[in-house]
This record gives C-alpha cells, structure tokens and sequence, in this order.
C-alpha cells in the first residue's frame, strides 16, 4: 500500500476509465484529480517548486506567487502548506468560489482581479497585478506557469511515460490546453519516443493560444486570453476547439454515470469525441484522453441548472454520441 509522509508524494495515477460503456467507443480516460490537489496541476506545481528550490530562488521569507484559474492555485496551496511557505494566488471572477475557499482552508493568500485588461482580459490583468507585486516586494518569487520549461518537464518525466507504460498500443493521445504545460510536455515526449502517437491539443472556444479570435468564457482551466509562451502549435498533428456548453454537456453524461469531473475533463472529453467522429469511423485508433480535474468544485457552476441558464439563456443539450451503447 502507498504509504506517503508529504501530500505531493502522491503523484501517479494508474487509474484509467474506458469509456466504451458510456460512449459507444473503446478509449480510456487517464483520470488525474485522484491526488490532494484535487487535479493534473499537482504535478506542475511540484516540479516548478523543485526547480525554483534548486536555482536557490526560494528562501524561508519568500512569498510564492502565481496567477490560475483555480487548479495551479489549489495545487501550490497544498505544496506550500507542507513546506510552510506563504503562497498568494492572483486569481480571476471566473474562478469558482469553492476554490476560492479550499485554497484558503490550506493557508493561501487569495487575491481576486475583477476588471479585465482591455485586450488581453483578465488573464493579462492578472499577469499584471502578479509583476505589480514582484516590482514591489522582493520577497515575492513568480513561478510563472505560463512560460516556466519546469512545468512541462513535469509531463515530459510523469504523465506522458506513464501514459506509454500502461497503454503501449497507443495510437492517438488528447490533452487539453490551458497554459500548455501537460500538452507540450507529452507531446515533445511522444515526439521524442513514439513517434506513430498523434497528439490532438483541445481548447476552449474563445480562447486565444492557437490564433483564434478571442471570445468570453465562463469556466476557468483550459483556454487563455493571452497565448501561453510555452505553446508551441507545430508539437501537435491536430488542434480542437470545444465550446463550453458541448463541456457541460460532457460532465453531464460522464454525471448520469457516476463519474463528477471538472470542466476541463469535460472540454477534452468532448473534444476526443468530435475528432474521433470525424478521423476514425472504422474505430482503428487506440485513444486515450488525460482529464485533468475532478468535478466536486464545480458543483455550483457547470452542473447548476440555474447557473447555466444565467451565462447560456438556455438548458443544456444532450451530449451527441455516434451510437447509444444501451
């Protein structure tokens, strides 16, 4: 049995889904909120702090800093609290309130940016209050997930050579793609390894990391009003693009089955299930899909029918699958 004396030591997961029950299709679904960050981003954050440590960046006053959406910020809140560092988190109006709480619970500081950046949003608003910080106060060390080579090497040393270990047969691998750290590093891998395995990224409509225009989105994790510096489109063979009601649409499904995931399992879920329509109609592929996080913080968002109605002015469509598999 796992016997763990820090709650980041518990990083793999060798639990996958197959979904064929669920979908009609064979593909499993690599699921990675079982950890005490709650998602993917555990790894990230584990693998930024340990570099930053070891470039002697972070001392006993330093104040650790960074901007997310919610999911980084969870996964450095635990990562400090064992460490007994301060941790202040930039976050946005998007992010859940409950994230917002469970952050808190571990001791972090939590700051919220209401008023977007006239182009780039309120995730260059965000950008810009963390280096309004660091120009500030010395104290405060910027991880900086969006451009930080650590967080992609995490993937590139964890998730993509488990993902080879357990599913050798491996023909096509679907990762979303937030700041593109979990993308870049198991594409790069693959590239490097298994070169037959295609890697397919999925965003969020309205996102702009891969060129198109920017629109409003209203559930935090995947997608980015201003593109990452570690994307690098030329990585991937294909590029989806999700709207956020075809995510909820997803939750909802993967829900009636059991399983509560978060919207970015949700985003690269239906994401895989649209490629896969159109690219495999003889079923040939081996897929796997990485699901990021789990679904219990978006409780009040993605899976409230009034929430849904206040963003969307309509109910939620049911999820279109290629056949009923009952």
């Amino acid at each position: 049995m796992p016997i763990i004396a820090a709650p980041q030591d518990l990083l793999e997961s060798e639990v996958y889904i197959d979904l064929e029950r669920m979908l009609g299709r064979k593909m499993y679904m690599k699921t990675e909120g079982l950890n005490f960050g709650g998602s993917i981003k555990l790894r990230s954050a584990v693998g930024m702090v340990a570099a930053a440590e070891r470039d002697g960046l972070i001392r006993s006053d330093s104040i650790i800093v960074e901007s997310s959406s919610g999911n980084l910020g969870i996964a450095l809140s635990v990562v400090a609290a064992d460490k007994k560092l301060r941790f202040r988190c930039v976050t946005d109006a998007r992010c859940n309130a409950a994230t917002i709480l469970v952050m808190r619970a571990f001791g972090a500081e939590v700051e919220t940016v209401t008023e977007p950046h006239p182009t780039g949003g309120l995730l260059q608003a965000r950008l810009d209050r963390v280096r309004e910080l660091c120009a500030n106060d010395p104290r405060y060390v910027w991880l900086d997930q969006y451009g930080n080579p650590a967080n992609w090497n995490a993937h590139y040393e964890t998730t993509a050579p488990e993902i080879a270990k357990h599913v050798p047969d491996l023909t096509v691998l679907f990762v979303g793609v937030g700041t593109g750290g979990t993308a870049i590093g198991c594409a790069r891998y693959f590239r490097d390894t298994m070169k037959d395995v295609r890697v397919v990224a999925v965003d969020a409509a309205g996102s702009v990391t891969f060129g198109t225009p920017a629109a409003p989105r209203h559930i935090p994790g995947l997608g980015a009003g201003v593109r990452p510096p570690l994307v690098d489109p030329g990585l991937f063979d294909d590029i989806v693009h999700v709207g956020e009601m075809d995510t909820i649409s997803a939750c909802r499904l993967m829900s009636r089955h059991g399983f509560l995931f978060g919207g970015s399992s949700g985003t690269v879920l239906s994401g895989a299930v649209s490629w896969l329509r159109r690219h495999d109609p003889e079923r040939r592929h081996r897929a796997v899909l990485v699901a990021p996080d789990m679904g219990e913080r978006y409780i009040d968002t993605i899976y409230s029918d009034a929430w849904v109605q206040e963003r969307f002015g309509r109910p939620v469509p049911p999820f279109v699958l290629e056949e009923d598999p009952s």
